[in-house]
């Protein structure tokens, strides 16, 4: 018994039955069905494979979306010649078909780019210290979501373009191509220029993954690059979300473009009667005790002088930014230390001139002479 006997049995015995609600229980069955195959056959292969080939789970997740829909069309495919409906209704439901055919190749298209894009990147995990992987994180995550914005426009562009209003609107506006795309191109110019200059930026790559930046005097790094925006991840843990025109179109300090290490400068202010040669030294032995430092750069220098104080200037190199801050601190609270407890002269001070009774200038601390007052 074939399955349009079937059929013309289940017709007499439901008489009162519309048709239409016949065939669109056989379609729902069809599709019912269809969806309990998958999740049988997935079951099994998650049993059967995925102790010996770890990539099949993720695999099946990543394909769970399109290979329901695409068995759900083949049921419908198989059962549709046989459903009672009329041929008004079936017109209708073929065309629906293609367009969930369109819709289903866009889909399978996207999750292909999703997946290579992913199983590219699993070569590149440290992001942190390795300049190569962030080179390749963004540039692949930049192409990707621009492949995956053009995959969406494609599809829903000829998904539209199947129905005939739509089509002919279609052609009739890009033949005029006069003041409506003019307009169309005025109101979409924010999106394509920054699409644009995320192509610039995965190819020139002034910035990258996890770079650490100064945009708009907040300090960051750069979290995500995501189409039209970049998310940068402020000290603070907030997060700043820009344009990716910005980027090309304006200044900004990209403190690890070329390399992670940083100079950090920490200035003091000392008195004229201060030890320098000794607060440099104690500068050498704070730096070779902290884990931060880096080994390259450390100096102590002069670098102005009032009539109050000398300015002094203490360099030290650390392997990236977070570090050179941390560094910076911790110098500055043992140099700050050092001078407090060992070297007392060396606090900045104010000074007065007092004249005696012979007529001779006596130097005194402005200290001394608030006690004698």
């Amino acid at each position: 018994m074939d399955l349009q006997s079937i059929v013309t049995r289940l017709d007499e015995l439901f008489r009162w039955v519309p048709s239409w609600f016949i065939g669109l229980a056989i379609l729902v069955g069809a599709v019912l069905l269809a969806l309990f195959l998958y999740r049988v056959a997935a079951r099994l292969l998650r049993r059967a494979l995925s102790a010996r080939f770890p990539l099949v789970n993720p695999f099946l997740d990543r394909t769970a979306g399109p290979t329901q829909l695409a068995l759900c069309l083949l049921a419908v495919a198989l059962v549709l010649p046989w459903a009672p409906v009329n041929e008004d209704a079936r017109l209708d439901l073929r065309h629906l078909f293609v367009v969930a055919v369109i819709a289903l190749i866009g889909w399978i298209s996207i999750r292909a780019v999703d997946m290579t894009a992913a199983r590219y990147l699993q070569n590149f995990r440290d992001v942190t210290e390795n300049f190569i992987a962030r080179k390749h994180v963004t540039q692949v995550r930049v192409f990707k979501r621009v492949i995956d914005t053009l995959i969406i426009v494609i599809t829903v562009s000829t998904a539209l373009m199947t129905f005939d209003s739509v089509k002919q609107y279609g052609v009739s506006l890009f033949a005029s191509a006069g003041a409506a795309g003019l307009v169309l191109g005025l109101a979409a110019r924010p999106l394509l220029s920054n699409l644009i200059a995320g192509l610039q930026i995965a190819i020139t790559q002034p910035i990258r993954i996890e770079d650490a930046v100064i945009i708009e005097n907040e300090w960051g790094w750069v979290e995500d690059i995501a189409s039209t925006y970049v998310v940068v991840r402020l000290w603070d843990w907030r997060r700043m979300v820009v344009p990716l025109s910005y980027f090309i179109e304006k200044p900004f300090q990209n403190w690890t473009r070329d390399t992670a290490s940083l100079i950090g400068s920490i200035p003091l202010f000392v008195d004229y009667r201060a030890d320098v040669p000794r607060i440099r030294r104690r500068l050498e032995e704070a730096v070779k005790e902290s884990k931060m430092w880096d080994g390259a750069v450390v100096n102590l220098q002069v670098i102005d002088a009032d009539a109050r104080t000398i300015q002094l200037r203490a360099l030290v190199s650390a392997r990236n930014a977070p570090q050179s801050w941390d560094l910076r601190c911790e110098i500055r609270e043992k140099l700050v230390a050092f001078i407090r407890d060992d070297m007392p002269e060396a606090l900045p001070r104010e000074r007065a001139h007092l004249v005696s009774s012979d007529g001779e200038l006596v130097p005194m601390p402005v200290e001394k002479i608030r006690a004698r007052a």
